[in-house]
């Protein structure tokens, strides 16, 4: 049974784990977008001040550097910048990923960061959290889907529909919105759940 309880003046919270308070969970955090002033990765950012003291979250920044997937350049020496990209995700002990929806799919460029796990197969049985705004709908069901093929641990708790009127965020107006907070504050403390029974399981 994971908790977590505010600390008052720090703006984040702290995990209250019956069965391991202490341990250390990393959790790798990717955005969809490319656009600085994103609303996906304001709620990541904002996921990742709000996260208790024995969660480190890392927003990954390099998607747009990643090469278009090509079968040919995924060998046993694939590009570096995909062998960086798998290594984070295999020694992530949870993925969050938040994303908008273009054109009713899926941003190419996150995409293209999904085609090329699929021979390496990092989400595998990698507790998963999909964040994703209530007019992502066709986005949202595809990920999903694509979750699903890759064998991903996912749930409706670790997968939130933020119900947005707009996409222009940033982190203090997030804060401030309380069903935002209490949304990805719901989502961490499951996605850390299942992180933590995972790691247990294979510890």
């Amino acid at each position: 049974r994971i908790l977590m309880r505010k600390v008052e003046g720090r703006g984040h919270f702290i995990l209250l784990n019956d069965h391991s308070s202490t341990l250390m969970l990393h959790f790798l955090a990717i955005s969809g977008s490319l656009r600085l002033a994103s609303s996906n990765t304001v709620w990541l950012k904002v996921a990742a001040q709000m996260a208790p003291d024995n969660i480190h979250i890392t927003v990954y920044e390099g998607l747009g550097d990643l090469p278009h997937f090509n079968p040919d350049l995924d060998t046993d020496m694939p590009p570096p910048t995909i062998v960086d990209f798998r290594q984070r995700l295999r020694e992530a002990d949870a993925v969050l990923i938040s994303s908008p929806e273009y054109a009713h799919g899926v941003p190419g460029v996150l995409k293209n960061a999904l085609d090329w796990i699929v021979s390496s197969g990092e989400f595998t049985d990698k507790p998963t959290a999909l964040i994703c705004a209530s007019r992502a709908t066709y986005t949202r069901s595809s990920l999903l889907e694509t979750l699903t093929v890759r064998m991903a641990k996912f749930s409706d708790e670790t997968s939130p529909i933020l119900k947005t009127t707009t996409n222009k965020w940033d982190i203090e107006t997030v804060l401030a919105t309380p069903e935002l907070a209490e949304a990805l504050k719901v989502c961490l403390i499951a996605l850390a759940s299942v992180a933590d029974a995972t790691r247990n399981s294979f510890g």
